[in-house]
């Protein structure tokens, strides 16, 4: 996540992509093509920073996960195989007799009994983390914003429905020992396990380091206070970028509390409902192919921002990928705000919480402007706090979320 100027970004963004499981269903070429770069250029850039190519990463991927489900779940060998990516159980045993001189049962270890795969599909599993991590900051931050029928937040755990290729399910995430995170996912197609498992890692930003994050937003003074009471603090992800820039927009000019009331009502009138409802978990976040045939003025916001959504959704419809961190952060915001009402704020947050762009910054934010304020209670304008955030790159996202917090 350090890599962020130049052709390094190309390779962190190719990073996320492929532990999104890019390469599990294309190749190389598709990858470089999403990136905008050529495949050679690709590959020298990986190897270059990685001193691997992309298909050993991915490969690489799919052997942790594989032990990870091996050492902590009682999952068989072949689903076990195919949740991991691997394409058979050929390929599967043959990479385990490669690396470790032996057949990937050998590996399996005495399993604490709480450990192991449901009925159901239910699966749980460890999120490991660099330390610290402010974790009750992220919970509040979720908590504030979940959206009934789809998330909750309760006894210091966060559940929410969860919507792949036709597919329902529900996760859960609470704090656990060793430095990390417990995953209990529920999702009845194994396959869709590294997906969910990358889009959950996005969520909670697993993949941060906060010490130097920390260290170096701390050589602001106004900045320093803020980061020795949150050391482990972090930008919270979206786990769909559709549904990310939908909040977004019923967010504009209103507040966080007002914008969940809207979005509740959108999940009631348009979401998908639960097959099989998990207590108050009823529905998934509505897909954009329905909100954008749909008359949202009904929902009781301006007809402007209606249209908004509607644009969103027929974008997205247009244009799956969308939302995928393809793009250097400039022209990932010029795209977004090509979109009909979506001005800078609102590209900068979808950036901030989507796209993982550690350097957005929603400079015209009023929260923002509130917490840098003056004694005399002045507040910056935009141009004046994106010049005083210039020392703050290329954490300006991190920066901004310890602002919020601590308002």
């Amino acid at each position: 996540m350090g890599a962020w100027r130049g052709t390094s970004n190309s390779v962190s963004r190719g990073l996320a992509l492929i532990e999104l499981g890019a390469l599990d269903h294309g190749g190389v070429d598709a990858l470089a093509d999403r990136l905008g770069l050529g495949e050679r250029q690709l590959r020298r850039l990986f190897r270059e920073h990685l001193g691997a190519s992309p298909v050993a990463v991915a490969q690489t991927r799919r052997v942790l996960l594989a032990k990870q489900l091996i050492h902590e779940t009682r999952l068989p060998m072949t689903e076990i195989a195919f949740a991991a990516g691997f394409g058979s159980i050929r390929r599967f045993n043959e990479t385990f007799l490669a690396l470790f001189g032996c057949a990937p049962g050998k590996l399996r270890r005495v399993r604490d009994p709480k450990t192991v795969a449901a009925p159901g599909g239910e699966i749980e599993l460890l999120l490991r983390y660099q330390p610290p991590y402010d974790w009750p900051t992220m919970l509040e931050f979720l908590r504030m914003r979940a959206i009934a029928g789809i998330e909750r937040v309760a006894d210091g755990c966060y559940r929410r429905t969860i919507h792949l290729d036709g597919v329902q399910g529900t996760v859960s995430i609470r704090a656990a020992g060793g430095n990390a995170l417990r995953a209990t996912i529920r999702f009845p197609k194994l396959s869709a396990l590294p997906v969910i498992i990358a889009r959950l890692r996005r969520v909670f930003d697993l993949a941060a380091d906060p010490l130097p994050i920390s260290a170096h937003l701390a050589t602001d003074p106004a900045l320093a206070p803020l980061v020795a009471t949150r050391p482990g603090l972090r930008v919270p992800g979206a786990w769909d970028g559709f549904e990310l820039a939908i909040r977004a927009v019923l967010g504009q000019q209103i507040t966080v509390s007002a914008a969940v009331r809207l979005a509740g009502r959108l999940v009631a009138a348009h979401g998908e409902p639960m097959k099989e409802p998990d207590r108050d978990l009823s529905h998934v976040f509505p897909r954009p192919e329905v909100l954008a045939i749909a008359d949202l003025t009904t929902l009781g916001m301006p007809r402007s921002r209606a249209a908004t959504l509607s644009a969103v959704a027929a974008a997205v419809v247009a244009d799956p990928d969308l939302f995928c961190a393809n793009r250097e952060l400039d022209e990932a915001v010029q795209r977004l705000r090509a979109i009909r009402g979506i001005g800078e704020w609102t590209a900068q947050y979808i950036a901030l919480r989507q796209l993982r762009e550690p350097d957005a910054f929603p400079a015209a934010d009023i929260g923002l402007m509130r917490a840098l304020a003056n004694d005399a209670g002045r507040r910056p304008s935009a141009d004046e706090l994106l010049a005083r955030a210039e020392t703050w790159r290329p954490w300006r996202a991190y920066a901004a979320q310890h602002l919020w917090a601590a308002a």
